[in-house]
């Protein structure tokens, strides 16, 4: 349950030409760049990027804990402050590079009732809860018919694309992001033993996939998918 996030964080709050956030990263668009360019947009994008976080990795723990594994209970994780889940470094990264991670909640499948079944609950759940934040933040767009260029909008707009993109991003198949641990609930255990031994490398592979942009027809093909997914239940 390992946390990438690959943020673009080229925005225009006072418009509605917004820059969508990606997964493209761009070394001089770190968040730092943001902060001293508009401290508005800073502030507006920060909070729904920092909570979409935590989310995604409490989701990890609390479906954990409900199947039989309390150590993400025991160790503080199932919890909405922020110092319980920020990795140093990850934010610093995020900060400066435009890339960062958070702290993985640790999860000890052995100790869940069904280990296979657990393994795909328990790594589908931070999915399943940015899809359910975009949704939430769509349907109050969609419901409240607040002001275009309102901050209330603004960060409703930004909860919803960065918990669609972290949804999108997480299902790629790719150790160690959750889709991996997804496939492996379902694969035999030679293939499970190949993708647990692919791991050590993922992070760099997945760095090196998206530089090259190799990444992007996947990532942009889910992102549709959920999209049309959303579409279908909002009104």
């Amino acid at each position: 349950m390992y946390l990438l996030l690959l943020v673009n964080v080229s925005v225009r709050v006072n418009h509605l030409q917004w820059g969508s956030l990606c997964v493209i990263l761009k070394p001089t668009m770190g968040l730092l760049s943001l902060l001293f360019r508009d401290p508005a947009a800073f502030v507006l994008l920060i909070i729904p990027l920092l909570y979409s976080v935590i989310i995604h990795e409490v989701a990890h723990g609390w479906v954990a804990s409900k199947m039989g594994d309390q150590t993400a209970k025991w160790l503080g994780r199932l919890t909405l402050n922020p110092r319980k889940h920020l990795d140093p470094l990850g934010t610093i990264m995020l900060f400066i590079a435009g890339f960062g991670w958070a702290k993985p909640v640790p999860v000890n499948y052995n100790n869940l009732r069904d280990p296979r079944r657990g393994l795909v609950f328990v790594s589908a759940a931070g999915i399943v809860a940015n899809i359910l934040l975009a949704f939430l933040s769509l349907f109050s767009l969609r419901l409240l018919h607040l002001a275009p260029f309102g901050a209330v909008t603004t960060m409703l707009f930004y909860m919803a694309r960065i918990n669609i993109m972290l949804a999108a991003f997480n299902l790629i198949p790719i150790p160690p992001l959750d889709g991996s641990k997804i496939v492996m609930g379902f694969a035999s255990r030679q293939f499970q033993y190949s993708l647990a031994r692919l791991e050590p490398y993922g992070f760099f592979i997945i760095i090196g996939l998206l530089w090259l942009g190799f990444l992007d027809p996947v990532i942009n093909f889910l992102e549709s998918v959920i999209l049309h997914l959303l579409s279908l239940v909002i009104p």
